[in-house]
């Protein structure tokens, strides 16, 4: 089974590059014998969609273009699956070993080592290889629990327009989204998808643990430009609370909240299992707060106590 799918993606594959113009799923159906033997119309385009998504995995770029009849037609330009020579130096190489092991999922782990045996088959120095063949005190990991991750991930890499249902920290019911995805973030534990909200018009941020269901693909571009990554990155720590504006004191109980803790600016201590901080207040500290639970009350601004009164209550609802 094994071998007959690597020759049918390798059928494949050369079509796509050996033609000058693109070809509909009917010219390709009628190439490539694994094809021709599918029991059925449906059969063939499930397995076609499988081999184009897992050649485009494998780093193939295919081109998707409609003709004047409206036919959808495919093919995979020369020019663009050309790279030029890969110059890496041990340093450089180092760090691309390291970062193929922040993964912690299954599936990113084994892209991860796949896009490492390219690189060495490309003239990546062994370096790289330091990184798994040596053990080491620290180990660097970045978690990610949600499902919508990689979904998500994947329409931000192509550029696609996705719907989830998302719910709001103080909301008791989820709302449907609309986004043009620009990229995900990590931050403070937590990944977040900033983007584009067609509904609203403006950028938005989106925590990925309060998104419900799953996350589903649109056909269509972007309607609206997407900014330079680090724009993006700036974008994402003001609304998850990064960017200061003023301070707030709460309580916070003795023994807890050491993240709290290490941003505080003052603490004291109380003689009754509590102490006082004085923290950084921007946005989404409300949020952050509500995590805490009932080993943080908020003594000023109001308005801060307000919106962590606010979140519990719904949270309390359900």
């Amino acid at each position: 089974m094994a071998i007959a799918k690597s020759e049918r993606l390798m059928n494949l594959a050369l079509c796509l590059l050996g033609t000058r113009r693109p070809l509909s799923k009917r010219e390709l159906r009628g190439s490539i014998e694994a094809y021709l033997e599918a029991s059925g119309d449906d059969a063939f385009n499930r397995m076609f969609e499988r081999d184009k998504d897992d050649l485009r995995e494998l780093g193939l770029v295919i081109e998707t273009v409609e003709n004047l009849d409206g036919e959808t037609g495919y093919l995979a330009r020369r020019d663009s699956n050309r790279l030029p020579p890969i110059t890496l130096d041990a340093e450089e190489a180092a760090a691309l070993g390291l970062a193929a092991k922040v993964w912690q999922q299954a599936r990113l782990a084994g892209a991860a080592s796949g896009a490492l045996q390219k690189l060495r088959a490309a003239g990546m120095p062994e370096a790289g290889d330091s990184y798994e063949t040596q053990p080491s005190a620290l180990e660097p990991r970045i978690p990610v629990h949600e499902a919508a991750f990689e979904p998500l991930m994947l329409a931000c890499r192509d550029r696609r327009p996705v719907v989830f249902d998302y719910r709001k920290a103080n909301a008791a019911r989820p709302e449907t989204r609309q986004v043009e995805p620009w990229t995900l973030e990590c931050w403070r534990g937590h990944w977040y998808l900033a983007g584009w909200d067609r509904d609203r018009g403006a950028e938005r941020v989106f925590r990925l643990s309060r998104i419900t269901g799953k996350v589903r693909s649109r056909a269509g571009a972007f309607t609206a430009p997407v900014p330079d990554v680090v724009t993006v990155r700036e974008t994402v720590e003001s609304w998850a609370g990064e960017t200061a504006t003023r301070s707030a004191r709460i309580r916070l109980r003795a023994g807890c909240g050491y993240p709290l803790r290490a941003r505080a600016q003052a603490v004291t201590e109380g003689d009754d299992g509590w102490d006082e901080l004085e923290i950084p207040y921007g946005h989404g500290l409300d949020a952050w707060l509500v995590e805490f639970g009932p080993d943080v009350v908020v003594l000023e601004p109001a308005d801060l106590r307000a919106d962590v009164v606010e979140r519990l209550r719904a949270v309390a609802k359900g």
